[in-house]
């Protein structure tokens, strides 16, 4: 066999060189040992629909209409509900608007 040979040629080498040789036998071995391998965990993946029903919110029936804000008091009311425009005409940008604020003048 094979054994003999290696064991031959193993006696003919200088110590250090059989040394690197014992090295690389105990590399060969870690190397193709069989370890348990760890199986991953698949990934789960995310199913289109799948949180059908969960949420369920109250949509008035004329939901897809367009909203009618034509008159003073339904656009109010739209504002106060969803904040829209609360702060319509409450801003003024004066014409000096690239001179330094009051305030900051002292710092600058």
């Amino acid at each position: 066999m094979i054994q003999p040979t290696i064991l031959e040629k193993l006696e003919k080498l200088p110590e250090s060189l059989q040394t690197e040789v014992l090295h690389y036998i105990e590399f060969l071995l870690e190397k193709h040992t069989t370890r348990p391998v760890q199986e991953e965990t698949p990934k789960k993946r995310r199913l289109p629909g799948s949180m059908k029903g969960t949420f369920v919110l109250p949509l008035p029936d004329n939901f897809d209409e367009p909203l009618d804000l034509t008159n003073a008091t339904a656009r109010t009311e739209y504002e106060k509900k969803y904040g829209y425009g609360s702060l319509a005409g409450k801003i003024v940008i004066s014409d000096d608007f690239d001179e330094p604020l009051e305030d900051l003048k002292d710092y600058m």
